[in-house]
């Protein structure tokens, strides 16, 4: 079985000083990007990985997580530049404001790209799918309400006219994982025509996967060094140096 390193970025900042747990500076993420091409890993889309049936060892997959505008400012060019692929997962709920999910009303947060600013993305480079509409924790809410959020995800989708892919980054990375839970909420998936669903873990995915709704993502935080970086996109679970 091959293996395939999925990363899971979030804020992108220009500024050295703020490259700190859910933020990157792009001084590191280009030294990423630099890494996976100099590496000559093939970036791929999670779309792509629906119809592959074999990869090979030097696949990896490249997801960011809320569409926040710094993203579009500062990681798309570096993107664009070392020619990276990549996944952009939506709040639909959010689109045009602020990831309010983080703070209290009364304070600003990081700015969510618009309807036109998602439209303008390059898709060569970027592919969208969703991160749920109202990012609230899966275990806290009944089936009726989760259908509710997948409703109102694909009215915005419809209504503006989105290309999105129907592959799910489960806000938190919570989803349920036990009992009937689990089995009605995948079960939910498959009725919304969700292709695959994406957790945390920390884990390099054996592919093809076991489980197209338990997919494993490698969370990639701002503090971490390049030996960090090297270490996570090859084992997932972070040693100690």
């Amino acid at each position: 079985m091959a293996r395939l390193p999925i990363l899971m970025y979030h804020n992108v900042s220009n500024e050295e000083t703020k490259s700190i747990d859910l933020t990157i500076s792009t001084t590191k993420l280009e030294q990423h990007l630099q890494y996976i091409v100099s590496n000559k890993y093939t970036s791929l889309f999670v779309s792509e990985l629906e119809k592959i049936t074999d990869l090979n060892s030097k696949n990896i997959a490249i997801t960011f997580d809320d569409v926040t505008e710094n993203q579009m400012l500062y990681a798309l060019p570096l993107l664009k530049k070392y020619n990276v692929k990549a996944t952009f997962f939506i709040p639909f709920n959010y689109i045009g404001k602020t990831d309010l999910w983080n703070y209290s009303p009364n304070v600003i947060g990081e700015k969510i790209m618009t309807i036109e600013q998602l439209k303008l993305l390059d898709t060569e480079i970027i592919e969208l799918g969703h991160h749920s509409c109202f990012h609230k924790k899966y275990t806290n809410l009944t089936t009726e309400e989760i259908q509710l959020d997948f409703d109102k995800s694909y009215d915005i989708i419809a209504k503006n006219n989105l290309k999105v892919y129907p592959s799910l980054a489960y806000p938190y990375g919570n989803y349920p994982k036990k009992g009937i839970q689990k089995i009605q909420f995948f079960d939910l998936l498959k009725k919304n025509n969700i292709k695959m669903a994406f957790r945390i873990g920390n884990r390099v995915n054996s592919f093809p996967f076991k489980n197209k709704f338990e997919i494993q993502r490698i969370d990639i935080k701002g503090q971490y060094s390049m030996i960090h970086f090297k270490w996570k996109v090859r084992w997932g679970k972070l040693r100690l140096f």
